[in-house]
Parts: structure tokens; C-alpha cells; sequence
């Protein structure tokens, strides 16, 4: 037994879930459009200039290279274990953000860290990938979002139950530019309407936008109803607090990621996400702590809400745009 699965069941009481001084990491998986494993990685464990200047998404070494190397790195954990659907890209990254080890199979890395990062943002794969993991009893962050579909929902949430340790979020749940906002709106007056935009597809990108403004908002959404297609996702929440919130998720506009504004009936405020490195390491940070504690950064309730918005906003759109209430989708 590893120490994770020790400490596993203890994690709702808040005991530590990893004892070790240096909490040793897989980064698991890498998905077309997404290039975590090498920017997460490189959070832990420093990088090569010379061999990132390689990565295929530009964005990530170009965000690393302002960041002072004293302030990179997130202390007291290493990722010491990669594996990716593609072979190659393992190799790249490995020698990118200086992983030592390169597995062969996922599960070949049991045993072998306290935890892992599941690094793709496709739902539909998100239970598979993380139930080697899962019933082995080691800890588990997945990539965003969690799930896409209601059965896949209701996994998670049986596991959850079971004590296992999983935490999934949106690093748009940690922008420093929407801090302000998570802590009061009071200057604002009573809320009465949000909007938030995102680029690429719902499926994949809508917790984005969600997750930006649901720490504002809090817990208590009442429906979701897309009007879009596919590609052009506008999709109409509403929320007990009494506010009307617009989702915008569309596959090109690359110039409206994290846009939030917030209208309320003393003011109003328009706050654009800027710094993406901070909000990927204060995240990773958080699954961090909850290994050291047990205590989670926020209830698991919140990411089923979340769920069943993105799976709302899917099933609305396939169906004419109709409002679906949460309270459809299973589990209540």
C-alpha cells in the first residue's frame, strides 16, 4: 500500500493525503489542442529554454519566459513521470520540462508517485483515464472539464462519495483580475446580469467561461439555454440571486477569452483575463494543498453544478435551444 492509499480515505477529515517532503507527480495524457503537460510540468519542475522554444504552442513558452525563475516554480512537488497518447510527444516534453521518467503505459506509474494529473479536456475520456487511478486510491487532479455527458457525471460523483481524492477545475476559477469580485460585489449593487466569453467549442472550453464567474455567483443556478450552434455557443443561465447570465463560446474568436462583465443595480464593472501563468500555478497550487491537507479548495458540489451546466448547454443545443432546468440531469 503507498502512502496515498493510506491516507486516502481520510482526506474528507482533513489529514494529509501525501506525507512525503516532495510530492512526486505523473502528468498523464495530451490531447490535440491542448498543451498543459508541457507548461504544468514546467511549473513544477523549471524547463529548458532551448528545447521549449520547440513546443508546438507557442503561447506557452512565450508566458514562461516572463515569468522571473525564482517565482516559476511550485515548491515541494516534482513531476517525475510522463505519458502521452502520442509516444513522441512524451519525449518532447520529458526533455522540455525535464521529466526524468517516460512510462510506457498510464498505470505503469503506480507505485511509483503520490498522485497524478490527468492533462486532457475531453469529458467523455475523463473516467477511463482516471480509473486505474482512482481504484488504486491515489489522488487525482483532472483537466477541465471533468465530464461532458450525465453518466460520466454520475461516476465521479459515486467515487467522490467513496472518499477518493479527485479535484477538477478551470484555472479561470483562479484569475487574480477576477479576485476582487469573488470576494464582494457589494459596490455593485444587487447583480442582475453577467456575461463571459470564451474562444474554441462548448464541449471543451464553456467551464472556462462558467467556472470564471461561478465563484462570483455562487451555487444555485436554475437553467440553461443555448441558442447557438456548434461552433457559435450563446447560451442564457439564470441563477436564483436573480441574475441573467450570457455564456459565449465560439471556435474563432481567439480575441475574447475570459471577457467578464458584471451589471448590477448600483454599477457595473468589465474586468478582461490577462495572466494565464498565474492562473495555472495558483490552480496546480491548490491540488498541491489539498494533498498536503486533505482539505479541498472548494466543495466537490461546485463541480457537479458545473457539470450539469455544460452538460445542460449541450443538451439544450441539441435540442432547438430549449431551456433545460438542472434538476434534470442526474445525480439530484
Amino acid at each position: 500500500m503507498t502512502e496515498a492509499t493510506a491516507a486516502q480515505g481520510s482526506g474528507a477529515t482533513g489529514c494529509p493525503l501525501v506525507k512525503r517532503d516532495v510530492i512526486r507527480l505523473a502528468m498523464l495524457g495530451m490531447v490535440d489542442g491542448n498543451g498543459h503537460p508541457y507548461s504544468w510540468s514546467a511549473m513544477f519542475n523549471g524547463y529548458e529554454p532551448e528545447e521549449m522554444k520547440d513546443c508546438p504552442y507557442a503561447g506557452i513558452p512565450a508566458y514562461l519566459d516572463k515569468e522571473p525563475k525564482e517565482t516559476l516554480r511550485i515548491e515541494g512537488a516534482v513531476v517525475t513521470h510522463i505519458w502521452t497518447d502520442d509516444p513522441a510527444d512524451a519525449e518532447r516534453v520529458s526533455r522540455a520540462s525535464l521529466i526524468p521518467h517516460i512510462a510506457e503505459r498510464p498505470e505503469d506509474v503506480i507505485g511509483q508517485v503520490d498522485a497524478v494529473i490527468v492533462a486532457t479536456d475531453k469529458g467523455h475520456e475523463h473516467v477511463e483515464r482516471c480509473r486505474p487511478f482512482v481504484e488504486a486510491g491515489i489522488p487525482v487532479f483532472v483537466d477541465k472539464p471533468l465530464v461532458d455527458n450525465e453518466a460520466d457525471l454520475g461516476v465521479f460523483v459515486e467515487w467522490v462519495k467513496q472518499g477518493k481524492a479527485i479535484l477538477s477545475s478551470s484555472c479561470m476559477r483562479y484569475s487574480k483580475e477576477f479576485a476582487p469580485y469573488r470576494l464582494s460585489t457589494n459596490n455593485l449593487g444587487a447583480l442582475r446580469f453577467a456575461s463571459i466569453t470564451t474562444a474554441k467549442s462548448w464541449e471543451r472550453y464553456g467551464i472556462h467561461a462558467l467556472e470564471g464567474m461561478y465563484p462570483i455567483l455562487g451555487p444555485g443556478f436554475i437553467s440553461v439555454r443555448n441558442t447557438g450552434t456548434p461552433e457559435r455557443n450563446v447560451v442564457h443561465l439564470k441563477h436564483t440571486c436573480g441574475a441573467d447570465i450570457v455564456a459565449v463560446a465560439n471556435a474563432d474568436m481567439y480575441g475574447g477569452f475570459g471577457l467578464l462583465q458584471l451589471v448590477g443595480t448600483a454599477g457595473h464593472a468589465f474586468v478582461p483575463f490577462q495572466d494565464t501563468f498565474y492562473s495555472f500555478k495558483a490552480q496546480l497550487q491548490a491540488f498541491v494543498d489539498y494533498l498536503r491537507t486533505g482539505v479541498r479548495p472548494f466543495p466537490f458540489d461546485e463541480t457537479t453544478e458545473l457539470m450539469k451546466l455544460v452538460i445542460a448547454g449541450l443538451m439544450s443545443r441539441e435540442q432547438n435551444g430549449r431551456e433545460v432546468f438542472l434538476t434534470e440531469i442526474a445525480p439530484n
